[in-house]
């Protein structure tokens, strides 16, 4: 029941990295309460495992509650799939940035060799 995925056709990278995150999603949502929703404990759990790194790029680092409350737009206390998309994309958004940084910064270092 986990795969989700049709696996006669031929997924693409994306696609993939897509079903990926509703497998992880599903994952943590049918531990506790709703199983299409996160309980905030189900999302703690999902940001300590999966996103335990990339979250470091997110500039304000935010505290479990400032998440949840930030994320659970209708305020039901649950996170739904899309409202935890939300993080996602924007974790993701954080570290494509972060990225550039990082390129940018070993750019400068090769400029500055040429100087001397």
């Amino acid at each position: 029941m986990s795969k989700t995925t049709q696996t006669q056709e031929q997924l693409s990278e994306l696609e993939k990295a897509m079903d990926v995150i509703i497998d992880v999603f599903h994952q943590y949502s049918r531990r506790e309460g709703d199983i299409d929703t996160l309980t905030k404990k189900e999302l703690k759990l999902l940001i300590d495992k999966q996103l335990v790194n990339y979250l470091k790029h997110v500039r304000n680092k935010t505290t479990i509650d400032e998440i949840m409350k930030d994320l659970d737009v209708n305020k039901d206390a649950q996170i739904s799939f899309s409202e935890m998309m939300l993080l996602v994309t924007r974790v993701t958004i954080a570290t494509h940035e972060h990225l550039h940084d990082v390129e940018d910064q070993q750019q400068q270092h090769k400029h500055q060799h040429h100087h001397h």
